[in-house]
């Protein structure tokens, strides 16, 4: 049985539907449908590219009210996809630019090798950057993000991406999982593995190298000097990554 994919979107200026338009024929190839959650801003702004969209019965959408959060997209994506599934059926709980960077680049087969063994694994898969894709990105985006996983590991015992990119999961284990998740932000990443952590395989890859320079169309060398050197960054990631380790900490003082 082919799986769901499901992922956020969230694209004023279009660029990513244009990414989406490139990789649906790989999409439909391998997937038995796409579930969207589109943002408010996205619904205003590219009233057209929607349209075309919903058109094609591929592809279903949810709406997201005005003033809801990143967060909230993201789960109501995910519980879409999860109430529609059938039995048995998995759900790749993914990002759209991932995905296209790992469809329209040299990592494609193995990308297809390894969600095809996902979804036939019995237990959930939660894909980790491995050291390779790490060494892609700016140095400061991981040397901040590692944070949730070194406070992760002496806390709980283990070290999760509370920041991932790519879960497969049934989505019968998934419908009854989602209405805990309380937070309205970024923190809905690290409360699904602390609600799946006893029961998730972990598989480093190196089709989650850093995807923006494809997706920007960027020389990722320069790219990612201008990130490194940017404190925007530095502030941008801070900002997600601090109340994830307050996060954990909370769940280790109840349990």
């Amino acid at each position: 049985m082919l799986p769901l994919i499901v992922f956020p979107l969230h694209d004023a200026d279009g660029l990513m539907f244009s990414h989406l338009e490139s990789i649906t024929p790989q999409l439909k190839q391998h997937f038995a449908k796409a579930y969207i959650s589109i943002s408010p801003l996205t619904e205003q702004i590219q009233r057209q590219r929607v349209e075309q969209l919903q058109a094609d019965l591929f592809f279903s959408l949810n709406f997201n009210a005005p003033e809801t959060l990143v967060g909230d997209h993201f789960i109501a994506g995910y519980q879409n996809a999860a109430l529609n599934c059938r039995p048995g059926q998995a759900v790749h709980l993914c990002t759209v630019d991932r995905v296209a960077y790992a469809l329209q680049s040299h990592y494609q087969a193995q990308f297809l090798a390894d969600i095809l063994a996902a979804t036939d694994a019995p237990r959930p898969t939660l894909f980790l950057r491995s050291e390779a894709a790490w060494k892609t990105h700016p140095q400061n985006y991981y040397e901040i993000e590692a944070l949730g996983a070194r406070v992760g590991e002496m806390l709980l015992g283990k070290a999760f991406d509370f920041f991932w990119c790519h879960l497969v999961a049934q989505g019968a284990l998934l419908r009854p999982l989602l209405p805990a998740v309380r937070h309205h932000d970024l923190r809905i990443l690290a409360e699904i593995i602390l609600l799946l952590q006893g029961e998730l395989e972990t598989k480093p890859v190196d089709w989650l190298a850093w995807e923006d320079p494809f997706i920007f169309s960027r020389d990722p060398e320069q790219f990612k000097l201008e990130r490194e050197q940017n404190p925007q960054e530095n502030i941008k990631r801070l900002n997600y990554v601090l109340p994830v380790l307050q996060l954990l900490l909370d769940t280790a003082n109840k349990s």
